[in-house]
């Protein structure tokens, strides 16, 4: 089967109702409804692998992309298998607050985070 351009792909990246909320909370605060949330991992840390999680405006073609009820997540291609079944929530407690990524690929964690089997 091949692709057409009007075909994007899609990831098996979940984002939790709380955390979509807070996607929502935060672009309505930018007054920007043209950003979607991108989802990577890149090089680094003290497993081989960080995650990154930031806006983007940009959709390249090798991308795979999922709507939460108009909330956009976007996958690098290369990162989708990485993140393959990883979920992302929201924390708001007196421990933690802040975006949290439960990966089921991380086989360990360490100070820095989650590492990659």
């Amino acid at each position: 089967m091949t692709e057409t351009a009007s075909e994007i792909a899609t990831h098996g990246v979940n984002l939790t109702d709380v955390a979509a909320d807070k996607v929502r909370s935060l672009l309505e605060q930018e007054g920007r409804d043209d950003l979607r949330l991108r989802v990577a991992v890149q090089p680094g840390g003290c497993s081989g692998l960080i995650y990154q999680l930031y806006f983007d405006e940009r959709l390249l073609e090798a991308d795979a992309l999922r709507d939460f009820g108009g909330v956009e997540v976007v996958v690098d291609k290369m990162s989708v298998p990485y993140l393959e079944g990883a979920t992302i929530d929201f924390a708001d407690t007196i421990e933690k607050q802040g975006f949290t990524i439960d990966n089921p690929n991380a086989g360990s964690a360490c100070a820095c985070g989650g590492s990659f089997s």
